[in-house]
């Protein structure tokens, strides 16, 4: 996993609206990336990342909707690992990690600890011009 997940060789853009239809779209729609690049839906990972992609748009519908009239979900894969981006344009930026992230049951606090608990990583990226950002989640394959 060298590279920046920008540069693997799979890549899928989805552009949705910020509504809560787009919530299960996506988990559709990553579904059917999976499974056409190839990727094992029984894999260990896969469960867990309809759940994580599922989060962080719901957290975009809810949070981020007044200000982003889309969130656009970036997927790339490469042989060992998946990754996957959340984009919204609200100038927020949450913690990922430590106290901040939020309690139990929280969506962001699932999203962290099951990204960790599978060996991946969260990176939260903001936009150049402040006014947005992209909550990029790499898994193992």
């Amino acid at each position: 996993m060298a590279a920046p997940a920008e540069h693997w060789p799979l890549r899928h853009v989805l552009v949705l609206p910020t509504t809560g239809e787009s919530v299960r779209t996506v988990r559709e729609m990553t579904e059917l990336v999976l499974v056409e690049w190839g990727i094992d839906c029984r894999h260990p990972s896969v469960d867990p990342a309809l759940l994580i992609v599922s989060e962080l748009v719901t957290n975009s519908v809810r949070h981020a909707a007044a200000l982003s009239p889309t969130v656009t979900v970036t997927y790339a894969a490469s042989a060992d690992a998946l990754a996957f981006a959340v984009h919204d344009r609200h100038p927020y930026q949450p913690a990922l990690y430590g106290s901040l992230a939020g309690g139990p049951g929280s969506g962001l606090a699932t999203v962290v600890e099951l990204t960790m608990g599978l060996g991946g990583t969260a990176v939260l990226r903001g936009d150049t011009d402040g006014r947005g950002k992209s909550i990029w989640i790499t898994l193992p394959l």
